[in-house]
């Protein structure tokens, strides 16, 4: 069976604010612009080794206030209806 080429893109229209992002990227990492871009795209379809970290829940961390009015309704979802279950 024949070993098949690495497919070869050309991709137009690339916002300013992307290239300059990725070029920035390449050039903190120490790498290729190409390995950056083949990078974020593995990521982005989940082909990628690393594990993708969200941050868009960092500003809840350590907000949690106890409220006697929300403990009381999550209390009241642990309850189990009987008649429900026959």
């Amino acid at each position: 069976m024949k070993k098949r080429q690495p497919a070869q893109y050309t991709v137009r229209s690339l916002p300013q604010a992307l290239d300059k992002h990725l070029r920035q990227r390449a050039q903190d990492s120490g790498k290729s612009l190409n390995e950056v871009v083949l990078d974020a795209l593995k990521r982005d379809v989940g082909l990628s080794d690393q594990p993708v970290i969200h941050h868009d829940l960092d500003s809840l961390i350590g907000t949690w206030k106890d409220d006697p009015n929300v403990l009381a309704a999550l209390a009241d979802q642990d309850r189990i209806d009987e008649g429900l279950w026959k």
